[in-house]
């Protein structure tokens, strides 16, 4: 069961960002509405533990809106303005940062206006958890404050959505939510229950399904190498078959990266579990691609941590570019796979036209000499890197 808990009697302490969101959201708006995450037990996740989880007021979020309409507001009107005017425009704007004393609200405000102001993400991992009411009212304000808003976005639960009738999801839609992002991570059920996801295939599925049927956009999660080496393949399958059943708009690939500290990174000093390196996922991301036949725009480009960003594009017309992608690096010579790995995590080179560019070679033939790494050591120190960036 998780916890729908709220922070009771506590007063208002001024506007709240999360630690969190996709990375499709880092120009949005993020508007905290939960803390934390009401689940908390996958294995491959560290980001909340040692956390407790709880639903913001409604009446703190809706606060939270309107002090940034206002930050927001004056800081649109600067536009305008020139000359004497606008040096006592940024006066009047400095008094009203002192007088607001809500950091959060101006910082918000400044990274939102920067960004051109056309999306809202909800914080923290799953704002639908909140009551349907609840939820509708701060998305009615934000409406209300911004009007040219064009997408409104959250992070949910399988087992959250599944706990609301398609007309609770309609009338969110309705009040402005756009799109719903969900972990599911893998569709075999032996993986979801070794990594304590708390959902089956079946619930995934009914869950994707109920989004679609409810007009909301819906973006799935697939975790490379989540299977480890021992039920890679079943991973690889059955996450297709879930996702062709689904038929999201989006399906965005993560590559596993294990936290010393997630208790999958116990697993995996304790030898329960052995993670595939890069050449195995993608092998393992080619068997995947092979076998979807949703009509979803497959995205591998927007995290640093998969190695191979070309392998993107819609299905299914662009199928069998992005399998060419990842063949040509299966194809290629160990030494020259190496070469690539190295640019890719070290850095950040963009694919195979980077790769191919004698300038960049030589950068990444130094990163090799200055850090020693060899055959035998690649994994480990492409490993180390990837935990970085996590």
């Amino acid at each position: 069961m998780e916890n729908n808990s709220n922070n009771g009697n506590n007063p208002y302490s001024g506007t709240e960002i999360g630690p969190i969101r996709p990375p499709s959201e880092a120009g949005s708006l993020m508007l905290r509405v939960t803390r934390n995450c009401p689940w908390n037990r996958c294995r491959f996740c560290n980001l909340y533990k040692n956390t407790k989880f709880s639903i913001r007021r409604t009446e703190h979020t809706l606060a939270d809106i309107d002090s940034i309409a206002e930050a927001h507001g004056r800081l649109i009107s600067l536009d305008s303005l020139r000359g004497s005017e606008r040096e006592a425009a940024l006066a009047d704007f400095d008094r009203f940062v002192s007088e607001l004393n809500d950091d959060g609200a101006v910082e918000s405000a400044l990274h939102w206006y920067s960004n051109g102001c056309r999306s809202v993400f909800l914080q923290d991992a799953n704002a639908l958890i909140m009551k349907t009411e609840d939820l509708t009212a701060i998305l009615r304000r934000l409406k209300e404050r911004f009007p040219s808003v064009e997408r409104v976005t959250s992070y949910a639960r399988s087992k959250t959505v599944l706990g609301k009738s398609v007309e609770e999801l309609v009338a969110l839609k309705e009040a402005g939510l756009s799109r719903i992002h969900i972990g599911m991570e893998s569709g075999s059920d032996h993986v979801l229950a070794q990594m304590e996801k708390g959902a089956t295939k079946a619930e995934h599925i009914a869950a994707g399904q109920r989004v679609k049927e409810a007009g909301i956009e819906l973006s799935e999660y697939y975790i490379l190498g989540l299977g480890g080496m021992e039920w890679q393949r079943g991973h690889a399958l059955e996450s297709a078959d879930a996702m062709n059943r689904i038929n999201p708009d989006f399906i965005r690939v993560r590559t596993l990266s294990v936290v010393g500290r997630s208790p999958l990174g116990e697993d995996v000093r304790a030898g329960r579990f052995v993670q595939p390196n890069d050449l195995r996922c993608a092998e393992e991301l080619a068997l995947f691609i092979e076998n979807l036949t949703a009509r979803s725009y497959l995205i591998n480009n927007d995290h640093i941590v998969n190695l191979l960003p070309e392998a993107t594009g819609q299905m299914p017309e662009d199928k069998e570019r992005m399998l060419e992608a990842v063949n040509w690096f299966l194809s290629l010579p160990t030494e020259e796979q190496t070469i690539y790995r190295v640019g890719r995590r070290m850095l950040g080179i963009g694919g195979r036209k980077d790769f191919e560019e004698p300038s960049v070679r030589a950068m990444i033939l130094d990163k090799i000499v200055r850090h020693g790494v060899t055959q035998d050591n690649v994994d480990e120190i492409m490993e180390r890197v990837l935990r970085g960036y996590i």
